[in-house]
């Protein structure tokens, strides 16, 4: 396509006229002023920057863009780079120069050759590791808008515009309470990723007061490991175990006791219903949350039907990490819910793929509003971090969002719920400000969450059947497959303390006693030997 031949040349050659350096002096310390408030978040609006602040000197902004450009990963930096140069062309910007820099072969050479041209401010980098040597290399005072997810890469003035993962498990945490679920078990991917995500959603059920009774963890797309933790979360074994004793009872009953037709009648029933099923029971939870991707949670609520747990024993729960798959049309998670970003702007996703010849996805957007930013933020009469850290935040491509000191940021989610015909409807729209605020979890305090055993009073077989009363006590089960955390109760020792005139003595052993009123003549009759 002709345009997209045309966008590398123009790019290379913007450079118009007037913008101060005064942007660039002081208040970079990537920190909130006291004096910022929360108010309306302002749109990321392209064009016309030259109109907004008044006339500029003539000296050059330069941006500098640090992307995957060759390799594999080439088409990825291909696509940020379309954004990037798609927003650039649609400011008419006065006074930017773009230039871009392969990070695929050699990051150390492609940063401090970004360096040397003295940026304005830095897009990219796209991976964490190249957003790590980022960090420890530029000057503070010179932001630079990433797209890791990963808050240790972060900081010193780098900070992403990619979606956090915290932010969509905290949401669907908070969706999940808002269901009146009474207890939850996640199952996760056991990745260092999938542990962040877990402990993200522990602490949310802390904060929210949601009892989590259970975490399992599986391989990603190893459909052994994915069934082996479908089996523990199912209490299948268990289940099964408690239904075979079960039928074993009725059989025993039924062999070697004397029973009237009646009895015989009533026990025969049990018996091939029992027959028709594996397990007997049920999970001691109501809701799962998944945090892997589309295919592995497939793979997992199919697994989980198959050992007797569907969407109607418990409700099915996401992440934004079902985006881009087709878990839409599986039937076995009709009427799932999940947090996600918000529809992209029509505007936007028509113009990329005119462009591009392909489909916007989220990073395509995400380049094109910290293009939008890096350039507002050269023609704002602010310096660098009172604009990109304004607390009131912005309205990008992808809704609300906005950018914090330590890095990372927040966006604005919203809760879609699956219909299984291939299609999902939004059930609660994404906050349009920050006037309320949106999570409470501090990237900070995340690590990485153990297993949890899940908490369960176990399966007692004599729950599901009935036996002649008689012979309950004879045959008398046990109960299969309890675990329950036992609690230490703090000891609470009374320690009375006794003053006289120069001593206090403290004694644990000291129980005090009620005093019972008494009578003088008691006292004057006591004798007291010597």
């Amino acid at each position: 396509m002709y345009i997209n031949k045309f966008f590398t040349y123009l790019v290379a050659m913007i450079v118009l006229a007037g913008c101060s350096n005064k942007h660039f002096m002081g208040g970079n310390d990537w920190t909130v002023s006291e004096e910022a408030f929360v108010g309306r978040p302002s749109n990321l609006e392209h064009g016309k920057y030259s109109h907004m602040y008044g006339s500029f000197s003539e000296d050059v902004q330069h941006i500098a863009v640090l992307l995957p450009l060759t390799g594999q990963s080439a088409q990825v930096g291909k696509t940020i780079r379309t954004s990037v140069e798609t927003a650039v062309l649609e400011s008419n910007s006065q006074n930017i120069s773009v230039s871009f820099y392969d990070t695929a072969s050699d990051i150390d050479y492609a940063i401090d050759t970004a360096l040397a041209t003295n940026p304005k401010v830095i897009i990219g980098p796209l991976f964490a590791k190249d957003a790590l040597y980022l960090k420890k290399s530029k000057p503070s005072n010179i932001p630079a808008l990433s797209f890791t997810s990963d808050a240790t890469a972060v900081g010193n003035g780098v900070m992403t515009m990619a979606l956090m993962p915290n932010n969509g498990v905290e949401e669907i945490v908070k969706q999940i309470k808002s269901d009146d679920i009474k207890k939850f078990i996640i199952i996760a991917p056991d990745t260092k990723s999938g542990r962040l995500m877990a402990d993200t959603a522990k602490l949310a059920a802390e904060i929210y007061e949601m009892p989590l009774i259970g975490i399992f963890y599986y391989t990603e797309k190893d459909s052994e490991s994915i069934k082996n933790a479908s089996i523990t979360a199912s209490m299948y074994h268990a289940r099964t175990a408690a239904h075979t004793r079960a039928r074993q009872v009725i059989s025993d009953v039924l062999s070697t006791e004397s029973l009237s037709p009646i009895e015989k009648s009533n026990l025969n029933t049990q018996l091939e219903k029992l027959e028709k099923t594996e397990t007997v029971g049920t999970v001691p939870y109501d809701g799962i949350l998944f945090l892997g991707n589309g295919d592995d949670t497939k793979a997992i609520a199919s697994f989980l039907r198959y050992y007797n747990v569907s969407a109607r024993d418990a409700a099915f729960y996401g992440t934004t990490m079902w985006e881009g798959s087709d878990i839409a049309s599986d039937y076995t998670l009709s009427g799932a819910k999940y947090a996600t970003l918000p529809q992209t702007n029509s505007v936007f996703s028509a113009t990329y793929e005119q462009v591009s010849g392909t489909p916007a996805n989220r990073l395509a957007s995400f380049g094109y509003d910290a293009t939008n930013m890096a350039i507002n933020m050269i023609y704002s009469n602010k310096s660098n971090a009172a604009y990109l850290l304004d607390p009131s935040g912005y309205i990008g491509t992808d809704g609300l969002f906005r950018l914090k000191p330590n890095g990372d940021n927040e966006r604005a989610l919203r809760i879609m719920q699956l219909n299984g015909s291939g299609t999902a409807t939004e059930i609660k729209p994404a906050p349009i400000s920050f006037m309320t605020p949106l999570y409470n979890i501090e990237q900070k305090r995340i690590s990485q969450a153990n297993a949890m055993n899940m908490e369960t009073n176990g399966i007692d077989p004599d729950d599901y059947i009935r036996l002649p009363e008689r012979f309950r006590d004879k045959y008398r089960s046990k109960t299969i497959g309890a675990n329950i955390k036992s609690e230490t109760q703090p000891v609470h020792t009374n320690i009375v303390t006794i003053e006289s005139d120069d001593t206090t003595i403290k004694s644990s052993d000291f129980k005090p006693v009620k005093l019972e009123s008494v009578k003088r003549t008691y006292i004057e009759e006591y004798e007291v030997e010597e």
